[in-house]
């Protein structure tokens, strides 16, 4: 089933292309390609590890009693450098800049952009503060209000006797009534 090399038009005219090595050529070039989404991914990674070195002078100091961060960097398609479960730093579409994100109930919402680690650490610094004071708040318990002891008005004991007295009046005129009425 071997094809002829030429198929003999003439021998000035290219000779037929191969499928064999058109599937050739293409699997090179995904390799190539590939390739170089692997280099990428890798400058991305090599990337988010420089800040995260420059980030551990900031987490050195966070007491350890606070687990709020969990600092770590996530490789995937996309590699990230995860500060807590809701932020976390990713290069942007040029791969050499750093946007510090957070995730929140609305969105994603964007902290600090930058090609430089400084203002990323500064953001990052911040952000972790903003963090531990709402933590501080978060685990204060205001103490339960107690009720002052207050003691009952003091009524008058004048009304009870005027009522007391009317109604004493009116049954002893309902009875002087009622007594009329039999004599008759």
């Amino acid at each position: 089933m071997s094809e002829p090399e030429s198929s003999g038009t003439h021998p000035s005219q290219p000779r037929p292309v191969r499928l064999r090595d058109a599937l050739l050529r293409a699997r090179i070039e995904a390799a190539d390609r590939t390739g170089v989404v692997v280099d990428l991914r890798d400058a991305e990674v090599a990337r988010l590890e420089i800040l995260n070195d420059a980030l551990d002078p900031l987490f050195v100091q966070v007491p350890d009693k606070i687990d709020l961060f969990d600092r770590g960097i996530s490789q995937g398609d996309t590699p990230r450098l995860w500060i807590d479960v809701v932020a976390h730093i990713m290069m942007g579409r040029d791969k050499r800049m750093y946007r510090f994100v957070q995730d929140t109930r609305f969105g994603r919402i964007v902290l600090a952009e930058s090609h430089d680690t400084a203002v990323i650490v500064d953001a990052v610094t911040d952000y972790v503060a903003r963090r531990m004071i709402e933590r501080e708040h978060a685990m204060v318990v205001p103490p339960e209000p107690t009720p002052e002891a207050v003691e009952p008005p003091r009524r008058s004991r004048l009304w009870p006797f005027v009522l007391g007295f009317i109604l004493g009046a009116a049954a002893l005129f309902g009875v002087a009534v009622l007594a009329a009425l039999r004599s008759w």
